[in-house]
């Protein structure tokens, strides 16, 4: 409990200070890229100091200089961390409008180009959603939970509809990625940390030419089985060598 609480101090600590980089860097030297580079530092830095080990499978599965909707399960805050540190390449989050409230870290969080969802809002959801495409017609990728939320006891919730709808109007696919052992490390609702490994499954895109918003329930359905099929797998995956992790590689 001790060693847990003295991360999440530090972890704080930290955050603060590249949140005021995040919020100050681009009174220098402007840029949302350049803003999103700090973010993946902060993320490799908070999880070296919690003893996180990540072994990433089908990184060749990322498709570089082409936009992709990324679509991740959510079972702990470290997810955010996970992503951010081993996603290689320039992607914007889509990410709850509670997050951005936060003092500085909230508008460090703009300065990167993060999307603010409003889900309990149809209206502003629906312009969320315009910003996301607006990304993505720019060649940026993006990033969500289609949960929702994180689960609490690790299990895969039902998707929200409004990212596959996304998806199938901008003709982007859909990269499902699992993300495996984060429930174990921090579950929702707690600030005890464990040291361990976490496994980010990448898989292949999904493409969504042969689906319309009236068929969009199909490939919820697929893109979710995905998921919860490599979750269910933990670590047996046909052979397959994880990525190694480059500690300090910054995304470009």
């Amino acid at each position: 409990m001790l060693r847990s609480a003295l991360l999440v101090a530090i972890g704080v600590a930290v955050t603060a200070f590249m949140s005021t980089c995040a919020f100050l860097f681009p009174l220098i030297s402007p840029g949302e890229n350049k803003v999103h580079r700090i973010a993946n530092l902060w993320a490799r830095m908070l999880l070296w100091l919690a003893g996180t080990k990540v072994e990433v499978i089908g990184l060749e599965n990322v498709r570089q200089g082409k936009p992709q909707i990324f679509m991740a399960n959510h079972q702990s805050d470290f997810d955010i961390l996970i992503v951010l540190a081993h996603i290689p390449g320039q992607f914007r989050w889509i990410a709850k409008k509670e997050l951005f409230k936060v003092p500085i870290f909230g508008k460090a969080m703009r300065n990167a180009g993060y999307i603010e969802i409003d889900r309990q809002n149809h209206e502003k959801a629906l312009r969320s959603l315009e910003e996301a495409a607006q990304k993505i017609r720019e060649g940026k990728s993006v990033v969500t939970f289609p949960e929702g939320t994180r689960s609490k006891d690790g299990t895969i919730k039902a998707f929200k509809q409004g990212m596959f709808h996304l998806a199938i109007q901008a003709g982007v696919p859909i990269t499902p990625i699992s993300i495996i052992g984060a429930h174990e490390i921090m579950p929702k609702r707690s600030l005890v940390v464990k040291p361990g490994t976490i496994t980010m499954v990448i898989d292949r895109p999904v493409e969504v030419s042969g689906y319309t918003i009236e068929t969009r329930g199909e490939l919820i359905e697929k893109v979710r089985d995905i998921i919860v099929r490599n979750l269910e797998n933990r670590g047996d995956f046909s052979g397959k060598t994880p990525a190694p992790a480059v500690p300090g590689k910054v995304a470009q």
